[in-house]
C-alpha cells in the first residue's frame, strides 16, 4: 500500500488491460452492426483489423510504463 501511495507502483497497466477488453467488445459489436446494416465487407474489415489496431495501441501504452519500471530499476541500482 505504501508503494501505491508514493506513486512507485503504477495501476495504469491494469487499467489499460481492462480498457483493451472493453474496446475489443465494442469493436466486435460495431463490426456486426456495420456488417448487417451498411456494408458486409467494411464490417468484416473492422472485425479483422480493429482488434489488431486496438492491441497495438494498448501495447504502445504499456511500453511506456515498462520503460518507467526499467528506469526505476536502474535508478535503484
Amino acid at each position: 500500500m505504501n508503494k501505491f501511495l508514493k506513486f512507485e507502483m503504477m495501476i495504469a497497466p491494469i487499467v489499460i488491460q481492462v480498457i483493451f477488453w472493453i474496446a475489443i467488445i465494442c469493436d466486435v459489436i460495431y463490426a456486426f452492426i456495420t456488417m448487417f446494416g451498411q456494408s458486409f465487407w467494411l464490417g468484416l474489415a473492422i472485425l479483422i483489423f480493429g482488434p489488431i489496431v486496438i492491441r497495438l495501441y494498448c501495447e504502445l501504452l504499456i511500453v511506456i510504463f515498462k520503460i518507467f519500471d526499467a528506469l526505476n530499476d536502474i535508478k535503484n541500482k
